[in-house]
């Protein structure tokens, strides 16, 4: 296998992820969840001092439906994960792999001159890997 091609996270990102404020419902995550086609969404940051966070459908899963939870009376910062590792658009997606692999991750959000710009899975990173080493594809 060889390094020659350089795969960047920004090459294989999802501009503009789906944001959602701390203090809605899950029944409303779940809705725009499926409205939007995707298993998870951003948290909104309260203020500048403040990280993102992020809300995925196992989350919902396991500590709402698992739990026996309200979907309506459960906000989405009670059950999100935060903060979020984030990983910057030039770094090689061979190691932003192996920095969520080594943390038992799924998703990064990736960031640009310190701004949130979009977010990465590791399904999306590994396949373009292996598309792009094994198969000579873009």
């Amino acid at each position: 296998m060889s390094d020659k091609a350089f795969i960047k996270v920004r090459d294989v990102m999802t501009e503009s992820p789906h944001v959602i404020d701390g203090l809605a419902s899950v029944r409303t995550a779940i809705e725009m969840m499926r409205k939007e086609h995707v298993s998870s969404l951003v948290i909104d940051r309260r203020h500048d001092g403040d990280e993102y966070g992020v809300v995925s459908v196992r989350d919902i899963a396991k500590r709402v439906i698992g739990r026996d939870r309200s979907i309506d009376r459960t906000s989405v910062y009670e059950i999100m994960s935060k903060p979020v590792l984030t990983v910057n658009t030039e770094m090689n997606i061979k190691y932003a792999i192996r920095l969520l692999t080594r943390y038992r991750l799924t998703r990064a959000l990736v960031t640009e001159k310190g701004m949130m710009i979009g977010i990465v899975t590791l399904r999306d990173m590994a396949v373009r890997y292996i598309d792009v080493h094994e198969n000579g594809g873009e």
